[in-house]
């Protein structure tokens, strides 16, 4: 029989520490996908005991790879091909879904039988770096392992192909048999007893040593194996698994350790495409090569990317933009090698094949003689010569379904031609930056939609008629938080009334920039109806309340409102007078013609959301004299992460008190004042400066409660339509004059006074003391009443009613000619 010949140079078995355990789970299955073996470490991962697994189908745990086919189980692709790794999500016992990277090897028993090994190990965990030891650099690396399975008596029941290229053993000869009919008497002994140990106490164990396979006598080689204890469905150990990694290369494996380390902390570190690729290839020279490239479809820097086809629709290969390059020839020109340079990759050449294909070149020795690439850049070739570039290695940098570039390794100094297990770190290196890049490109479309979603819905252009000057600022919060639910808007009312609106819905992305439109949609519905500003927020944390549980409901496909705070203020510039209340919002900032800046005393109010009604918030009438400016804002402007809110108080105020500025000016000074770090919330101004409606524009009276004063009114409103010029309207104007009075005599009481406003509109208002407010119905055929509120519907531009202190106001709009003038 042949035995692999061994030295004595064995390490005792240990179990394996914590910080050597791999982060894995160990799982296998059968050939039709169902677990019959479980660890105590895939326990520990997904949070599965063995009785809850095995026996069972593996899809309850794993699902298919994210580049299977959709309608693929995950024994499917299994089956479909023998050894194959991948990124596939794992479902956690309490529910959350863990990203995670998975290799499975298959495993041939007697007969042809199959049955497959699995495991995955947590992406976080694996890009941490911090553990150390040969079978996580195996993992890591990619090296063949070769795995075995042994029943309670030690037996040798199932193996893979990489073990039988370890050791010289064939399967046939293995199968049904114990250690030494394969191993020298000496170390099965040793391995026995570890293996006993492992089925007695459960626990992980590690045994090296070193040997000389049949296969590869030329050099001594050493091997260190891994043993887990197979669980079955009662927790009971079912066997043992042994996974053989050849370390012959520890110390060289112990280095792309290293290396990986350090790209999980140097690579990616913003959401930057073009600073990844530089920090790339930063990181492998001189760790790994001697000069690296790093390419990216010109689409990526953009932000967007790539189609799954990598041949534009003319059949060219996509042009390439230079994101990083690194050498250790300081002497090197920059050219051809010039930073965001326009790359053409030659369509035969290995370059345009990685980006097709999406599968990596190795060209141990780089032949710079001939070849399309050469004829097609002479110049690029010729300096590859004269700086002794000879061997190369060309890795797609892949993402999904998409190749987002390609990153060249080459060697001149190192005389060591690239082999394979360097381009497997290469490819681990790769992947590492592309998922970087994923994540980047990822957030990058997030915060646009977010940021044209909210720049959507926010009002383009604010207009505060004739009430009120208005400006305001508009700043998202930065890269690391995204885009918020701030909101502000400008809402002309009628009487010449304006409302003033700053709202914040708590959270960032484009979730609270969805529901930022909801509640300003919400707000502007509400608006129309001429509510005070205190009944307006209760209607409005209501409407947050029913959103938050419409969402929860949705079975959390999004996250449900959790809140939002809103300061909603209405400004007459016929009475001078500003009512206005706040849920849960920072108080507005009043500054008047000295420039003094005082911030109100007012009731907070809740945030909106908790369902409180009515009671939660209270309005407040203040005089504000005409010039005067009112300062809107959301927290973005007065908290940071470094000083109190009375110290952002302090410094708006300051901002907002320098004499003889503009709107404008006075916005630019704000947003100047902010801390110079980045903002991590958004930040929303308002500024509106108050103006007083001329009184010849303005024209009330008190009339009697009394059917002759509609004549009486009819006659006056006629007299001031005539003195304002606007004689075609006076019919118009007194017969919705004469049904507004008629209306209140008979529904409602004294005092009555009608007005007339002249302002972008004319508007005719008539209040009486009743607070029962009138609808607009259709009257039936035979129906007297009713019609006279369909009468002043057809006539007005415009027509409502809205409450005021001691009853109610009814108005009615006309448009004014293009050629009036104010008397």
């Amino acid at each position: 029989m042949n035995k692999m010949t061994h030295t004595d140079r064995t390490s005792p078995a240990s179990p394996v520490s914590p910080a050597e355990k791999p982060d894995a789970a160990i799982a296998m299955l059968d050939a039709s996908g169902t677990v019959v073996g479980w660890t105590e470490a895939a326990q520990q991962l997904v949070g599965y005991a063995a009785g809850e697994v095995v026996g069972r189908s593996a899809d309850g745990v794993l699902a298919p790879p994210v580049d299977a086919p959709a309608s693929s189980t995950f024994a499917e692709q299994c089956r479909g091909q023998e050894d194959w790794s991948g990124t596939v999500p794992v479902r956690h016992r309490d529910g959350h879904t863990l990203r995670m990277t998975l290799r499975v090897s298959m495993l041939r028993g007697q007969d042809a039988d199959t049955r497959w090994l699995v495991f995955v190990t947590d992406i976080g965990t694996l890009s941490s770096g911090a553990a150390d030891g040969p079978v996580r650099d195996s993992l890591l690396s990619h090296s063949p392992i070769g795995i075995a399975v042994f029943d309670r008596k030690l037996r040798c029941t199932w193996v893979n192909d990489a073990k039988e290229r370890q050791d010289g053993t064939p399967r046939e000869r293995r199968i049904g048999s114990g250690l030494e009919d394969w191993l020298p008497s000496f170390e099965a002994g040793a391995l026995e007893v570890v293996m006993r140990q492992v089925l007695e106490s459960g626990r992980t164990m590690i045994h090296e040593y070193r040997a000389w396979p049949p296969a590869v006598r030329r050099r001594e080689h050493a091997f260190s194996v891994l043993f887990f204890c197979l669980q079955g469905a009662d927790g009971l150990p079912v066997g043992v698994c042994s996974m053989t990694v050849d370390v012959t290369g520890n110390r060289r494996s112990r280095e792309r350790l290293a290396i990986l380390s350090e790209a999980s902390t140097h690579v990616g570190s913003t959401l930057d495409v073009m600073r990844t690729g530089q920090e790339l290839a930063d990181l492998a020279v001189p760790l790994l090569a001697d000069h690296v490239l790093v390419d990216l479809v010109e689409s990526v820097p953009l932000g967007l990317e790539p189609s799954v086809g990598t041949v534009t629709p003319s059949g060219r290969t996509p042009l390439l933009r230079r994101a990083g390059l690194a050498t250790i020839d300081p002497n090197v020109p920059r050219q051809p090698f010039v930073r965001e340079q326009v790359i053409h990759a030659h369509p035969a050449s290995s370059f345009a094949a990685a980006l097709r294909t999406g599968r990596s070149h190795l060209e141990p020795v780089l032949d710079t003689g001939a070849g399309p690439w050469v004829d097609d850049d002479p110049a690029r070739a010729q300096k590859v010569r004269d700086h002794g570039i000879h061997s190369l290695m060309v890795v797609p940098i892949r993402a999904r379904h998409s190749v987002l570039g390609l990153a060249l390794f080459a060697r001149s100094a190192e005389p060591t031609p690239f082999q394979e297990d360097d381009l497997l770190l290469a490819e681990e290196l790769v992947t590492r930056a592309a998922l970087c890049l994923e994540n980047a490109l990822q957030y990058t479309r997030e915060r646009t939609a977010a940021l044209t979603l909210q720049r959507d819905l926010l009002p383009h252009r604010v207009r505060g008629g004739d009430a009120v000057e208005v400006a305001s600022r508009y700043v998202p919060a930065d890269m690391e938080h995204g885009v918020g639910g701030d909101w502000f808007d400008v809402i002309e009312l009628s009487g010449a009334r304006v409302a003033l609106v700053v709202g914040d819905v708590v959270g960032h992305g484009i979730n609270a920039a969805a529901t930022m439109g909801r509640l300003r949609t919400a707000v502007r519905t509400l608006a129309d109806l001429d509510l005070p500003p205190h009944e307006l927020l209760a209607h409005l944390d209501d409407t947050v309340r029913r959103l938050g549980e419409e969402d929860a409901d949705s079975g959390g496909h999004v996250p449900a409102v959790v809140g939002a705070t809103c300061l909603y203020a209405v400004y007459d510039p016929v009475t001078l007078r500003c009512t206005m209340a706040r849920a849960g919002h920072p108080p507005p900032a009043i500054i008047d013609a000295q420039d003094r800046v005082t911030f109100p005393d007012m009731p907070a109010g809740a945030p909106l959301g908790l369902g409180l009604g009515l009671l939660a918030f209270e309005s407040v009438e203040l005089e504000i004299p005409e010039g005067s400016v009112l300062a809107f804002y959301t927290d973005g402007v007065v908290e940071t992460r470094d000083d109190d809110l009375d110290v952002g108080m302090h410094r708006l105020g300051a901002a907002l008190s320098g004499p003889n500025q503009s709107l404008e000016d006075m916005c630019s000074a704000v947003i100047d004042t902010l801390p110079a770090q980045t903002h991590s919330d958004d930040v929303t101004l308002l500024l509106a400066r108050t103006r007083a409606l001329p009184a010849t524009r303005v024209v009330s009276w008190e009339l009697p409660n009394d059917p002759t004063a509609v004549r009486t009114a009819r006659r006056m409103v006629g007299d001031q339509i005539s003195a304002w010029g606007m004689e075609h309207l006076s019919a118009t104007v007194e017969l919705i004059v004469s049904e507004l009075v008629t209306n209140a005599i008979r529904y409602g009481g004294a005092p009555i006074h009608l007005r007339l406003i002249q302002h972008k509109v004319l508007t005719c208002e008539v209040f009486d003391n009743s607070t029962s407010h009138p609808r607009s119905r259709q009257p039936l055929v035979l129906e007297e009443n009713g019609r006279g509120l369909s009468l002043v519907a057809r006539l007005s531009r415009r027509w409502g009613s809205r409450s005021a202190t001691g009853g109610k106001i009814v108005w009615a709009e006309q448009d004014l000619p293009a050629d009036a003038v104010a008397a």
